[in-house]
C-alpha cells in the first residue's frame, strides 16, 4: 500500500529555523526508511509566495500568485512511502513527528497520513 504524508504548518516557517539536531535526527531515519524500502521520495516545498494556484470556477480557469492571504496553515513538504499495512505507515509518521517533537518542540505541525487511492 501507498501513503502519502503531507507536513502542515504556519506558512512562515524558514527552512533556516530548523534546528541542526532536527537535521542531524532527519539524516538516520531518512537513510533507513530508503533503505528499508518504505519510504520511496521525500522533499519540503518552497514558501507560497513562490508559488501559483490556478482555480477553476464558473467554467473558466484563474491563477493567482501568492502568498496566500487565507493560508492559515500550508504543506511544508511531503514523504511518499510504501508499506504493507496502514498501521506500519502510521508507524512511520509517528516516529518522524517525534523527531520533531523532540529536536524542535517549539514547532507546531500536523502530519496527514493518506492512502493512495489506487483502484
Amino acid at each position: 500500500m501507498k501513503f502519502m504524508m503531507l507536513i502542515k504548518h504556519a506558512d512562515n516557517v524558514d527552512q533556516g529555523q530548523v534546528p541542526q539536531a532536527l537535521n542531524e535526527a532527519m539524516g538516520p531515519f531518512v537513510e533507513a526508511g530508503f533503505k528499508s524500502g518504505m519510504l520511496k521520495e521525500t522533499a519540503g516545498l518552497k514558501r507560497t509566495s513562490e508559488a501559483v494556484r490556478i482555480r477553476s470556477k464558473g467554467g473558466k480557469l484563474h491563477a493567482s500568485d501568492g502568498p496566500f492571504a487565507e493560508s492559515k496553515e500550508v504543506v511544508g513538504g511531503f514523504a511518499i512511502i510504501e508499506s504493507p499495512t496502514k498501521e506500519k505507515a502510521l508507524e512511520l509518521a509517528r516516529e518522524f513527528m517525534e523527531l520533531h517533537r523532540r529536536h524542535w518542540p517549539e514547532f507546531e505541525c500536523e502530519l496527514e497520513v493518506r492512502q493512495f487511492d489506487e483502484g
